[in-house]
């Protein structure tokens, strides 16, 4: 089966085509990003299975010229890995929200449109772009069937004494404002491939899982299901990001508004893009840059990092505390995947917790799936690169299947 998953956001279109036989035999056979959509020096960068990668320029207008320049290049004969769009079974999209109305992923259909069409309101910056995609598809192959997966249905499981907030409930029911989690998908796939690792039960476990990158999030997983996790109603709230503040006294907000003199569409500008790592350290929101900056003496950059290292340390030590433990610590996402001194910054004083890293290998470790404990650490400690475009496809697979099963 081949499957085509299509991550959309505001100006970008990422895609990878699946060949996939079954949930462990795949590969990807072509790769790639529309970037700048809508907006001047547009382009399509594709890359095949062989390694072979290509540029095209281009202005691509919308969403669904995107997608199309795409199908193109898949089936061009010089740079396509296709003969005809009849290969493609099935389309699997990445949704950023899915409310309380989806706690798995789902095959799309009208209803489910007009779901996603009701909670652009919870996410009007992410769902628009998720829902243009969709629709592009419907046009361009209508008789493909689609399928959406959620950044925050696996976390969907938490109790509502960790997801409800302390306003009037009232709000909650008319508005719903509650905590919803994101990065749903990366820490369900890191959490249960470490357990396939270490060779052991996924649904007896407790797990914190680190997702640092841009955008960072901390997640508690316990037996199989998350329990609390650090973004909340947006993706503003918890860890220090690259250009996001992370938790913040809301007294802040209205009393920059006052002296400021700004509205909610500025204040949320400031929050969102112009504080965080690049707020802090006033020179940059990439954490190569900051690292540099800071060897080399800039004060504000060595605040940025321990900052950045205390607030994730702070939520390991609360998510061990309402799990009663922790069996696996595990570190994803650009950063956690390749900053060996967040890692240690990050583990460093947890010996309490039963946190203890081999130095040495955490030292010599990017990008690679390793456990970089020491031997005698109590909770295991991993290195687990993400794979969200897997997760996708593995799911639009088996929800394609079970239904033409029916």
């Amino acid at each position: 089966m081949k499957i085509l998953v299509l991550n959309c956001g505001s100006s970008s279109i990422k895609y990878q085509l699946f060949s996939m036989t079954d949930a462990s035999d795949w590969n990807v056979i072509a790769k790639g990003g529309v970037e700048k959509v809508g907006l001047k020096g547009s382009f399509l960068k594709h890359q095949k299975e062989n390694g072979d990668k290509i540029t095209f320029e281009g202005e691509i207008i919308d969403h669904k010229t995107g997608i199309d320049y795409i199908l193109g290049v898949m089936l061009s004969e010089k740079h396509g890995c296709i003969k005809d769009l009849g290969e493609i079974d099935a389309v699997g999209h990445r949704v950023v929200h899915g409310g309380e109305t989806f706690s798995s992923s789902v095959f799309i259909n009208d209803e489910v449109i007009d779901k996603l069409e009701e909670m652009v309101s919870l996410a009007p910056l992410h769902n628009p772009p998720n829902l243009k995609g969709i629709y592009a598809i419907q046009q361009l192959m209508p008789d493909v069937p689609q399928v959406g997966v959620f950044d925050t249905a696996f976390h969907q499981s938490m109790p509502d004494y960790a997801y409800m907030y302390a306003i009037p409930y009232s709000l909650y029911k008319k508005y719903g404002i509650r905590r919803y989690g994101f990065h749903g998908t990366s820490h369900r796939f890191v959490s249960k491939r470490a357990c396939d690792i270490l060779g052991v039960d996924y649904n007896t476990q407790k797990i914190i899982s680190c997702h640092l990158g841009n955008g960072a999030s901390v997640a508690a997983i316990k037996n199989g299901n998350s329990v609390d996790t650090s973004m909340g109603f947006t993706p503003l709230e918890g860890l220090i990001m690259g250009t996001r503040s992370g938790d913040l006294d809301p007294g802040v907000i209205t009393y920059l508004m006052d002296k400021e003199m700004i509205g909610t569409r500025s204040a949320s500008v400031l929050l969102n893009k112009h504080s965080g790592m690049l707020g802090v350290t006033g020179i940059s929101s990439d954490s190569r840059e900051i690292y540099e900056a800071a060897e080399g003496g800039h004060e504000l950059s060595q605040l940025g990092i321990r900052m950045y290292d205390y607030r994730i340390k702070k939520y390991i030590g609360s998510y061990a505390a309402a799990m009663g433990g922790v069996d696996i610590l595990i570190f994803t996402g650009g950063i956690g995947e390749n900053e060996k001194r967040t890692r240690a910054g990050v583990c460093r004083d947890l010996e309490f917790l039963g946190i203890e890293l081999d130095k040495e290998v955490n030292d010599n470790t990017r990008g690679k799936e390793i456990v970089i404990s020491s031997p005698d650490s109590k909770v295991k400690v991993m290195v687990v690169p993400t794979n969200e475009e897997l997760v996708i496809a593995q799911d639009t697979k088996t929800i394609v299947e079970e239904l033409s099963n029916k």
